[in-house]
Protein backbone atom coordinates (compact mmCIF):
# COMPACT_ATOMS: atom_id res chain seq x y z
CA UNK A 1 0.00 0.00 0.00
CA UNK A 2 1.26 3.31 -1.02
CA UNK A 3 1.64 5.94 1.67
CA UNK A 4 0.56 9.28 0.16
CA UNK A 5 -1.49 12.82 0.43
CA UNK A 6 -0.01 13.19 3.74
CA UNK A 7 0.16 17.02 5.68
CA UNK A 8 1.89 18.05 8.50
CA UNK A 9 1.75 21.23 9.56
CA UNK A 10 1.59 23.33 12.89
CA UNK A 11 4.27 21.35 14.48
CA UNK A 12 7.02 21.44 16.85
CA UNK A 13 9.38 18.49 16.97
CA UNK A 14 12.29 18.18 18.80
CA UNK A 15 14.48 15.24 19.94
CA UNK A 16 14.63 12.23 17.53
CA UNK A 17 16.18 10.87 14.16
CA UNK A 18 14.45 13.52 11.94
CA UNK A 19 11.82 15.93 12.09
CA UNK A 20 10.22 14.35 9.14
CA UNK A 21 11.29 10.76 8.07
CA UNK A 22 10.17 9.04 4.99
CA UNK A 23 11.08 5.12 4.93
CA UNK A 24 12.33 2.81 5.50
CA UNK A 25 9.84 0.84 5.03
CA UNK A 26 8.58 2.39 1.55
CA UNK A 27 8.10 -0.55 -0.84
CA UNK A 28 4.41 0.84 -1.93
CA UNK A 29 5.99 3.86 -2.35
CA UNK A 30 5.59 7.13 -0.40
CA UNK A 31 4.28 10.20 -2.49
CA UNK A 32 2.51 13.41 -1.78
CA UNK A 33 4.14 14.31 1.45
CA UNK A 34 3.52 18.07 2.63
CA UNK A 35 5.21 19.47 5.38
CA UNK A 36 4.56 23.89 6.57
CA UNK A 37 4.42 26.15 9.07
CA UNK A 38 6.52 23.86 11.19
CA UNK A 39 9.40 24.63 13.94
CA UNK A 40 12.24 21.95 14.98
CA UNK A 41 15.08 22.60 17.04
CA UNK A 42 17.00 20.35 19.61
CA UNK A 43 20.70 19.30 19.41
CA UNK A 44 19.03 16.00 20.34
CA UNK A 45 17.19 16.39 16.78
CA UNK A 46 19.51 14.40 14.03
CA UNK A 47 18.17 16.20 10.99
CA UNK A 48 15.05 17.93 9.77
CA UNK A 49 14.02 16.40 6.88
CA UNK A 50 15.44 12.67 6.08
CA UNK A 51 14.01 10.12 3.42
CA UNK A 52 15.89 6.32 4.14
CA UNK A 53 15.67 3.37 1.53
CA UNK A 54 17.99 0.89 -0.06
CA UNK A 55 17.77 -2.04 -2.45
CA UNK A 56 15.94 -4.27 -0.44
CA UNK A 57 13.23 -2.56 0.08
CA UNK A 58 12.80 -0.64 -3.17
CA UNK A 59 9.88 1.97 -3.65
CA UNK A 60 9.77 5.45 -4.92
CA UNK A 61 9.32 8.25 -2.79
CA UNK A 62 8.16 11.71 -4.51
CA UNK A 63 6.63 15.01 -4.86
CA UNK A 64 7.99 16.03 -0.46
CA UNK A 65 7.09 19.62 -0.47
CA UNK A 66 8.36 21.96 2.80
CA UNK A 67 7.90 25.16 2.78
CA UNK A 68 7.71 28.11 6.36
CA UNK A 69 9.56 25.97 8.63
CA UNK A 70 12.24 27.64 10.86
CA UNK A 71 15.18 25.03 12.14
CA UNK A 72 17.38 25.86 14.97
CA UNK A 73 19.53 23.40 15.32
CA UNK A 74 19.96 19.78 14.49
CA UNK A 75 22.84 17.48 14.35
CA UNK A 76 23.77 16.03 11.01
CA UNK A 77 21.71 18.25 8.06
CA UNK A 78 18.81 20.18 7.29
CA UNK A 79 17.61 17.18 4.04
CA UNK A 80 19.17 13.63 4.23
CA UNK A 81 18.43 11.02 1.68
CA UNK A 82 20.07 7.99 2.63
CA UNK A 83 19.68 4.82 -0.25
CA UNK A 84 22.58 3.02 1.96
CA UNK A 85 20.39 2.51 4.77
CA UNK A 86 20.90 -0.86 6.14
CA UNK A 87 21.51 -3.14 3.37
CA UNK A 88 22.38 -0.60 0.70
CA UNK A 89 22.66 -1.18 -2.91
CA UNK A 90 22.83 -5.36 -1.96
CA UNK A 91 19.43 -5.96 -3.07
CA UNK A 92 16.81 -6.27 -6.36
CA UNK A 93 14.97 -3.02 -6.18
CA UNK A 94 16.27 -0.08 -7.06
CA UNK A 95 15.02 3.08 -4.87
CA UNK A 96 13.85 6.60 -5.84
CA UNK A 97 13.71 9.60 -4.29
CA UNK A 98 12.53 12.19 -6.36
CA UNK A 99 10.89 16.14 -6.71
CA UNK A 100 11.78 17.29 -3.64
CA UNK A 101 11.00 21.07 -2.52
CA UNK A 102 12.00 23.23 0.12
CA UNK A 103 10.78 26.64 -0.29
CA UNK A 104 10.99 29.09 2.73
CA UNK A 105 13.08 26.84 5.13
CA UNK A 106 15.59 28.63 7.62
CA UNK A 107 17.85 26.97 9.65
CA UNK A 108 20.51 28.43 12.28
CA UNK A 109 22.49 26.15 13.35
CA UNK A 110 22.75 22.94 11.08
CA UNK A 111 26.23 21.62 10.08
CA UNK A 112 25.49 21.48 6.65
CA UNK A 113 22.25 21.58 4.59
CA UNK A 114 22.80 18.49 2.16
CA UNK A 115 23.58 14.98 3.27
CA UNK A 116 22.71 12.63 0.24
CA UNK A 117 24.31 9.01 -0.27
CA UNK A 118 23.21 7.35 -3.41
CA UNK A 119 24.31 4.20 -5.51
CA UNK A 120 25.35 3.50 -9.11
CA UNK A 121 21.32 2.88 -10.60
CA UNK A 122 19.65 4.62 -7.94
CA UNK A 123 17.68 7.62 -9.18
CA UNK A 124 18.23 11.02 -6.73
CA UNK A 125 17.07 13.80 -8.66
CA UNK A 126 15.10 17.01 -8.80
CA UNK A 127 15.70 18.98 -5.33
CA UNK A 128 15.18 21.81 -5.52
CA UNK A 129 15.69 24.78 -2.82
CA UNK A 130 14.21 28.22 -2.84
CA UNK A 131 13.86 31.63 -0.92
CA UNK A 132 15.89 29.89 2.19
CA UNK A 133 18.77 30.90 4.46
CA UNK A 134 21.00 28.32 6.15
CA UNK A 135 23.42 29.83 9.00
CA UNK A 136 25.98 28.66 11.32
CA UNK A 137 27.29 26.15 8.70
CA UNK A 138 30.23 23.63 10.28
CA UNK A 139 30.51 20.87 7.81
CA UNK A 140 30.81 20.39 3.72
CA UNK A 141 27.90 19.20 2.11
CA UNK A 142 27.97 15.32 1.13
CA UNK A 143 26.20 14.62 -2.21
CA UNK A 144 26.76 11.33 -3.74
CA UNK A 145 25.54 9.55 -7.05
CA UNK A 146 22.58 12.42 -7.19
CA UNK A 147 21.17 14.14 -9.96
CA UNK A 148 19.57 17.53 -10.63
CA UNK A 149 20.05 19.77 -7.25
CA UNK A 150 18.66 23.64 -7.63
CA UNK A 151 19.74 26.32 -5.32
CA UNK A 152 17.39 29.66 -5.99
CA UNK A 153 17.51 32.67 -3.83
CA UNK A 154 19.39 30.63 -0.58
CA UNK A 155 22.04 31.98 1.46
CA UNK A 156 24.59 29.53 3.06
CA UNK A 157 26.35 31.21 6.17
CA UNK A 158 29.49 29.45 7.90
CA UNK A 159 29.32 29.55 11.16
CA UNK A 160 32.93 31.54 11.17
CA UNK A 161 34.10 32.76 8.48
CA UNK A 162 38.36 31.94 8.61
CA UNK A 163 39.89 35.06 6.77
CA UNK A 164 41.90 34.29 3.92
CA UNK A 165 45.17 33.49 3.61
CA UNK A 166 45.60 35.43 0.65
CA UNK A 167 44.29 38.47 1.84
CA UNK A 168 45.86 42.05 2.02
CA UNK A 169 45.21 44.30 4.95
CA UNK A 170 43.33 47.51 3.89
CA UNK A 171 45.73 50.57 4.18
CA UNK A 172 46.08 52.92 6.86
CA UNK A 173 43.48 55.88 6.23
Amino acid sequence: MPSENIVIRNCKMLDGHGGVVLGSECTGGIRNVFVENCEMNSPNLDRALRFKDNAVRGGILENVFMRHVKIGRVGEAVLTVDLLYEEGAKGAFKPVVRNIALDDVTSSGSPRLFYIRGFEGAIVDQIRVSNSTFTGVTATDVVQHAGLITLDHVTITPAKAAPSLNSIPSPAQ
